[in-house]
């Protein structure tokens, strides 16, 4: 069962997810380590009722999840907010029947495209007897839920970290849950999205003012963590624009690359995607364009020494 002690479990680093409350009805529901397929969610409670701010990648984890609901003393979710269309996020959206599922316009367009992408990349994964469960609800720029008492604003930046992500605000209690427009110890990934825009993700949510800041990935965080990020967006413009100048292919590029301070990032082999992505807006391509994925993916494996990403989920 997953632990739905207040604080992430003392001594050794957690393996199983955890919950962390936030504040009263809201919970982080916490995946470590945060590496490939290893996201986060949120549980929002109030007036009788439950949403939840994503799922999970397999079955198992989504009844984990669900376990972490019935645990705390709340009702089963009526609602569920996907921040995007990736299966880690979305694939456990089918255990919670009793769920609208609500995310932007993109969300859905792209969950139907993708299908059981991760089960392509990853086929070794048990993921359960997922069934792609879209958003039936959809908005364009701004929708806001009423949780009871409390307040959910769900904001679309633009492309960033794809085309359909989802903010979700929390004003009275300054919580905001970003989906995967941020990473808290992983490198950032945007392979399906947008430097640019995920440069302008970043004042988006600058803007906002939160005080906790419950990752895509990662541990919950402040906002600090914006920093770092921007840092790292800025840095990657930096060597794309060199390396692109000099005719080098995105791999050579990483290959070479000093990461200097983001030595330390898990995923490092993301770097390699995020150039191509670089590369295309340099190029000119619309911004979130799609790219060769095969291509891609094959990169990635080269910079992982010839083997495909470790999912741990």
């Amino acid at each position: 069962m997953c632990s739905t002690s207040p604080v992430a479990p003392a001594g050794a680093e957690p393996t199983e997810p955890y919950t962390v409350e936030l504040a009263p009805g809201v919970r982080a529901f916490v995946q470590p380590d945060g590496g490939w397929c290893l996201n986060n969610a949120g549980i929002v409670t109030g007036g009788g009722r439950t949403a939840l701010i994503d799922t999970t990648a397999t079955e198992r984890r989504a009844r984990l999840l669900r376990d972490a609901v019935t645990d705390s003393g709340a009702p089963l979710p009526s609602t569920i907010v996907n921040t995007h269309h990736h299966g880690d996020h979305t694939y456990g959206n089918f255990v919670f029947p009793e769920a609208t599922v609500v995310g932007h316009r993109e969300c859905r367009r792209e969950t139907l495209a993708a299908g059981l992408q991760l089960h392509g990349i990853w086929p070794g994964v048990e993921y359960g007897d997922v069934r792609i469960t879209p958003a039936e609800v959809t908005y364009e720029d701004a929708l806001t839920l009423h949780v009871g008492d409390t307040e959910v604003r769900l904001i679309h930046p633009g492309p960033a970290h794809t085309t359909g992500d989802t903010i979700a605000w929390l004003p009275e209690q300054r919580i905001v849950f970003t989906g995967d427009l941020v990473f808290n110890g992983g490198t950032p990934f945007l392979l399906m999205g947008s430097l640019a825009g995920s440069l302008r993700s970043l004042e988006v949510l600058r803007g906002l003012d939160a005080e906790t800041v419950v990752p895509g990935h990662g541990p919950v965080t402040d906002p600090g963590a914006y920093d770092v990020l921007e840092r790292y967006f800025r840095w990657l413009q930096d060597l794309a624009r060199t390396e692109h100048a000099a005719g080098r292919t995105p791999l050579e590029a990483a290959r070479a690359a000093d990461l200097g301070e983001f030595a330390g990032l898990r995923e490092s082999e993301r770097l390699v995607a995020n150039l191509h992505r670089a590369y295309a807006e340099l190029d000119g391509l619309p911004l979130a364009a799609p790219l060769d994925m095969p291509v891609v993916i094959g990169d990635m494996m080269a910079m992982n020494g010839g083997q495909l990403m470790t999912c741990h989920a």
